[in-house]
């Protein structure tokens, strides 16, 4: 599995007392569930998931980022908890709490929380497995890795007697390597600095100030790189979502209609993600609107791409990127605002069509690992006060359309749920394609959102609103 590439490691860096970089998500089943059924599937199947056998091996003096090792006291039984809650009401706080729990180092980086009490027949299972080790693709396959086309459980072939364990070097090589390391890292900090610029005027921040795009096309000139399309500024206002956040969280969940959002997107020749992409703004919008704090220039939201180009289950790490656009929060009219969407991630994806992909590993490899573990949290910490990166995270992660199994119970719903830091704001919005659902996770810090469920209130409220406009234009 070998080591943390330098934007895996910045998860890690990232965590302080007040962010933590985990990705999680509440599985809500139809069907009885019971602790030891949940163990002796997941000990059947771990091994189709082999970022949940592994821990860190940290660098003696954290002198270069950890590497992965395979954990020899590893039982799936340390990682599965369970609870009972009084009513379903509670579900949502009980989770927001737990998503708040950094987990822990020593041991794999992932937990799993059977939940009852929802009534009806119903639990729920609220996984979380830090960012270090998954992205949103390939969480997905480690999910999909535990669940069932039918409520019969299918067999897997046990893992291969043979199969090498992954094993992290001796103490003595990793210092080698680090002092390797320490001596082309002004090398590659000028590499990675040059390549960071020819995308200035596509990252946060940066992406705002006047000049970024003649001087990262300078940068692209001398990196022998073609002309890219230019972007709208990227400069993200001040809002109540962004500034320093608390380690205190709130989660909100919901599903609207997928044949709903198909609809708008036919009727107005836009893909699924642009139509989630203006029911955010026009949620975003409303409820900006309701606390008098709706900025004139729109608000500017990171949104994560794959460019995974291996299967997710095989590997652990990220092959993530992002596209950093403007939402049209600042467009009143919903037809307008449609239209204004559609034309700004047409824009940003012609752009990321023809860009490397691979900026925020070159942001992350800018500082040597040592100085990168210390720096990171404050300089973060810094940013949220001075200027938003950008003001939220919006996911928007495609699923399987067919109902799925866990342990014989039906899988009715899943709500993703997604990291908060000060650079990011104190909101974050992710989606999942489900059986004919979309189904939304909003996680806020309460200091900056204190009603997190308006802004579910308002998601459903601007989908409506375009189906009303979908239906008025397209009655058929």
């Amino acid at each position: 599995m070998g080591q943390l590439t330098a934007l895996d490691a910045q998860f890690l860096s990232t965590e302080s007392d007040t962010t933590v970089t985990h990705v999680a998500g509440v599985a809500v089943l139809d069907g009885s569930v019971t602790r030891d059924r949940l163990v002796a599937l997941l000990r059947d199947r771990v091994h189709l998931a082999p970022p949940l056998r592994m821990r860190l091996a940290d660098v003696p003096f954290g002198l270069d980022r950890p590497y992965w090792t395979e954990d020899d006291d590893f039982d799936v039984a340390d990682h599965v908890h369970e609870s009972t809650l009084r009513h379903e009401d509670e579900l949502a706080v009980h989770v927001a709490r737990l998503h708040a729990r950094k987990l822990d180092r020593s041991r794999p980086l992932w937990e799993m929380h059977l939940i009852h009490g929802l009534g009806e027949g119903r639990v729920a299972v609220y996984t979380k497995v830090h960012h270090a080790a998954i992205d949103g693709v390939s969480g997905s396959e480690i999910l999909g890795a535990f669940l069932d086309l039918t409520p019969e459980q299918r067999q897997v072939e046990p893992p291969s007697a043979d199969t090498p364990r992954a094993k992290a070097p001796n103490p003595a090589e990793m210092l080698a390597e680090a002092f390797g390391r320490l001596l082309t890292q002004p090398g590659d900090t000028v590499r990675s600095l040059t390549r960071a610029v020819a995308d200035l005027d596509a990252m946060p921040v940066s992406g705002g100030l006047p000049g970024a795009h003649r001087l990262a096309s300078a940068a692209r000139r001398l990196l022998g790189e073609k002309p890219l399309p230019p972007l709208p500024s990227l400069a993200a206002p001040r809002t109540p979502f962004n500034g320093p956040i608390t380690r205190m969280r709130t989660f909100a969940y919901g599903s609207i209609a997928l044949s709903d959002v198909k609809h708008v997107g036919r009727t107005f020749g836009m893909s699924v993600n642009d139509v989630v992409m203006t029911v955010v703004s026009g949620a975003l919008r409303s409820w900006l609107e309701e606390h008098a704090a709706l900025p004139g220039q729109p608000l500017v939201a990171a949104v994560p791409v794959a460019v995974r180009t291996t299967k997710g289950h095989e590997t652990i790490g990220n092959q993530i990127s992002a596209m950093i656009t403007p939402l049209a929060t600042d467009v009143a009219d919903p037809e307008e605002r449609l239209s204004a969407v559609r034309g700004l991630m047409a824009t940003a994806k012609r752009r990321f069509a023809v860009s490397r992909t691979n900026w925020l590993n070159d942001l992350c490899s800018v500082l040597p690992a040592p100085i990168a573990t210390f720096a990171t949290p404050h300089l973060f910490r810094l940013a949220g006060k001075v200027t938003p990166g950008v003001n939220l995270i919006v996911s928007n992660v495609p699923g399987p359309q067919l109902p799925l199994y866990l342990c014989g119970a039906r899988l009715l719903a899943y709500y993703p749920m997604s990291v908060l830091s000060d650079v990011t704001g104190g909101l974050s919005i992710t989606c999942l394609s489900y059986d004919g659902s979309l189904d939304f996770g909003v996680v806020a810090c309460p200091a900056r959102v204190p009603d997190v469920w308006r802004i579910m209130d308002h998601l459903r409220e601007a989908m409506a609103e375009l189906v009303k406009l979908a239906d008025a234009t397209d009655p058929e």
